[in-house]
């Protein structure tokens, strides 16, 4: 049985990357669907307002640390997670893993440009056997089953979808059954790192969770607000569960 602890009322797998992979390996190979999801910051705040989002995360099946500031959380808490299972890292190894075991995966999210480049360079230095197909991440909501079925179509062992939070849970968590792929994904922005659109953070900045502030450096008019925002109630959400703790004890 898997390890889990709970965090901000989430749940948190303690996993490794390489534990996880090994889990998703299996689950793929097994034909055995499950829906992957990171939690950071910002996601485990806006689970304390949106319903839909916190029932979309707690039934996912894996459920890993994307961002530092949930490991030191972890910590904090008494509860301390392994590492840091970064969502964009992951899904270059699983894009390495497809190559080597024969996997092929569909692409969903993003601006047209954006996806069709993350296909070219995926297809320039793995092949095109590992594509099962692609599409933007624009639509309407009368449109999702189609896209549904499109990816289903598709016949794919893994399905990225890089679209924000909540639109990517919501839809992962509505249409899971009808998707018929082993594994599914949320990949929010990585899209955008491996089509060079957004630079990633130094490895010092990640390893020393400032990562957020390299993002915000690109582009402070959009994200000024969700850090300060959501950063803040982050650190009072954490500290009220620590001393939370402590006076019951």
């Amino acid at each position: 049985m898997r390890k889990r602890v709970t965090i901000m009322n989430s749940p948190v797998d303690v996993l490794t990357m390489r534990e996880t992979i090994d889990i998703i390996d299996d689950s793929i190979r097994e034909r055995k669907s499950i829906q992957h999801i990171v939690v950071n910051a910002a996601k485990l705040v806006n689970m304390q307002e949106d319903e839909e989002l916190y029932q979309s995360v707690v039934d996912s099946d894996i459920i890993n640390a994307d961002g530092m500031a949930v490991v030191w959380a972890a910590s904090l808490l008494g509860k301390p997670l392994p590492e840091r299972v970064a969502g964009v890292d992951l899904m270059q190894e699983l894009v390495i893993l497809a190559s080597e075991k024969k996997y092929r995966i569909f692409f969903f999210g993003g601006r047209e440009e954006v996806v069709s480049e993350v296909v070219r360079k995926y297809t320039t230095v793995f092949g095109k056997e590992i594509i099962a197909g692609y599409r933007n991440g624009y639509f309407k909501k009368n449109q999702e089953a189609n896209i549904a079925a499109q990816i289903a179509e598709s016949k794919a062992d893994i399905l990225f979808v890089a679209i924000s939070s909540p639109t990517k849970e919501i839809f992962l968590n509505t249409y899971k059954d009808r998707l018929k792929v082993p594994f599914i994904m949320g990949v929010g922005g990585s899209f955008d790192v491996v089509a060079g659109k957004v630079k990633r953070a130094p490895v010092w900045m990640q390893k020393t969770g400032l990562e957020w502030f390299y993002r915000f450096l690109q582009e402070p008019g959009r994200m000024w607000k969700r850090y300060l925002v959501t950063n803040s109630l982050f650190i009072y959400y954490v500290l009220r569960e620590r001393f939370s703790v402590n006076s019951n004890q």
